[in-house]
């Protein structure tokens, strides 16, 4: 666990140090070309001091946000990596790799007539998330952990990934007032898991034996689209979601603000 979390510091500190402009931009650059990043609708390369500025990009041309109701948006950019029902708390973190629900989570909640979405974010994503729905958040749960590879060679090597590495669950009230979890896991190289709401909650920092719980009371109500965090590096973010119809399926690749669901009972 030391090596990985340790290398995931050291990595996160290079890429916020703040290198003369000429290094900087060609630093930049590099990245760009290696792994195909498309800038359109962000600040240009140049405007990135550091490459943690480009890892943790905003949105400068806003993505419509579809105000019906009862649509739920994809909180990111990614890859669907899995998706489906949960059955006997069961869920998958790719194809013929399942864990229990209820240890990523951190407590057996019952999780009947749920669904699940994995969302894998690649080094050329955009690595901000966003509320997929109007919510009230009213807790969070802070695991330390592993900080291992989540792309598809690490999923199919180590079981029970998402639960071994590092990971905040965000559990909020959905406008139908359903429970709603939205789970950001920790990788390799992710300096900082952040939420915009609660500067206190620090990841990748000392290890924890026990979980970090967080109330909010009253509750953090956020608007369908709302910016919710992001990640100084890609990752995954696993959502579950009772009584939706999919609107998705695996090995897509999706945009944030893009329709994945329907809620039902609206």
């Amino acid at each position: 666990m030391a090596q990985s979390n340790t290398l995931s510091r050291l990595f996160g500190k290079f890429a916020k140090h703040a290198f003369i402009p000429p290094v900087q931009r060609l630093i930049n650059a590099v990245y760009v070309r290696i792994f195909g990043i498309d800038l359109n609708g962000f600040a240009p390369l140049k405007s990135y001091p550091t490459l943690n500025a480009l890892f943790t990009r905003e949105l400068k041309t806003p993505r419509p946000i579809d105000s019906n109701p009862a649509s739920l948006i994809s909180p990111c950019d990614g890859l669907v990596r899995a998706c489906g029902a949960i059955e006997h708390n069961l869920a998958l973190q790719i194809k013929g790799m399942s864990y229990r629900v209820g240890e990523l989570l951190g407590q057996n909640e019952n999780l009947e007539n749920y669904s699940y979405f994995n969302f894998y974010l690649s080094p050329r994503d955009y690595h901000r998330f966003h509320a997929p729905c109007d919510l009230q958040v009213t807790e969070v749960r802070h695991f330390c952990g592993e900080l291992l590879p989540v792309n598809a060679p690490a999923l199919k090597k180590h079981q029970k990934l998402f639960i071994r590495n590092e990971r905040v669950v965000v559990v909020a009230q959905d406008h139908r007032g359903e429970i709603l979890y939205f789970v950001a896991v920790g990788a390799l190289n992710v300096g900082q898991i952040v939420l915009n709401f609660d500067s206190s909650i620090r990841t990748n920092a000392k290890i924890k034996p026990n979980p970090q719980i967080y109330t909010y009371t009253p509750p953090i109500a956020l608007k369908k689209g709302a910016e919710l965090g992001r990640f100084e590096m890609g990752s995954t973010i696993v959502l579950f979601v009772s009584n939706v119809a999919l609107n998705t399926s695996v090995e897509q690749q999706v945009l944030f603000s893009a329709p994945i669901g329907l809620l039902k009972g609206l």
